[in-house]
């Protein structure tokens, strides 16, 4: 999953970045209105997590110019405010979720995950391929039972993989899943050797990562 952070208070920010990079969310922090946008017109986000105060104008606008282009990534929005009004507002703009501060960091990754599971991922916390079972919300993966012993990087690209059973998936996609925009120095040739670590834990397993040539890597059932 990769999530971008339009929230001005800095030390909120980085908590916020620093806690989702821990469970394997990848994080990119927009400070304004306008780095928000400059994100937006190059990188395509799984899901945005939106202050409605920002510096240069408001969350809500740029929501409802997002929405009016119709650009449907799942929204946040984080507030201070706290009224009923507040809250129906935003969710009539086409916020997909809301948030007041001060909140739980453990709330704002559940929910997030909960934002992804109803927009594109399977409804249980459970995805089973053959042998295979992993977690979205702990990011476990089991053989037969046994449990895996994955990096979180290599967790997040099992997690990717599985919920897009049967597809290719590009390196290009499997690189934005893995790595934030301030990471550029790691190349996207990385992603072979995360390949490559996951298909050795595989081995043997009735699953297998196929390469695709020009395309990209699938997970299936090695039948």
């Amino acid at each position: 999953m990769r999530v971008l952070i339009v929230e001005d208070a800095i030390d909120l920010a980085e908590t916020v970045v620093g806690r989702l990079a821990q469970s394997g969310i990848v994080c990119d922090h927009a400070a304004s209105v306008a780095d928000a946008e400059d994100y937006l017109r190059v990188q395509g986000y799984d899901a945005l997590v939106l202050d409605i105060n920002l510096p240069d104008g408001s969350g809500a606008e740029l929501l409802r110019r997002l929405r009016g282009g119709g650009d449907r990534t799942p929204v946040m929005m984080l507030t201070a405010l706290y009224s009923v009004d507040d809250r129906v507002s935003a969710l009539d703009l086409g916020a997909d979720d809301y948030l007041v501060k001060p909140f739980d960091q453990r709330e704002l990754e559940a929910r997030l995950r909960a934002l992804m599971r109803r927009e594109t991922g399977p409804k249980s916390d459970e995805i089973r391929l053959g042998p295979l079972s992993y977690s979205v919300a702990a990011m476990h993966a089991s053989l037969n039972g046994e449990r895996l012993s994955l990096t979180r990087r290599e967790a997040t690209l099992m997690g990717l993989l599985l919920r897009h059973p049967g597809q290719a998936l590009s390196k290009e996609r499997l690189y934005d899943g893995l790595f934030a925009l301030n990471e550029a120095d790691v190349g996207i040739n990385a992603i072979e050797l995360y390949i490559a670590r996951l298909r050795k834990k595989l081995a043997g397993s009735g699953v297998a990562i196929v390469t695709l040539r020009g395309i990209g890597y699938r997970i299936e059932e090695d039948v």
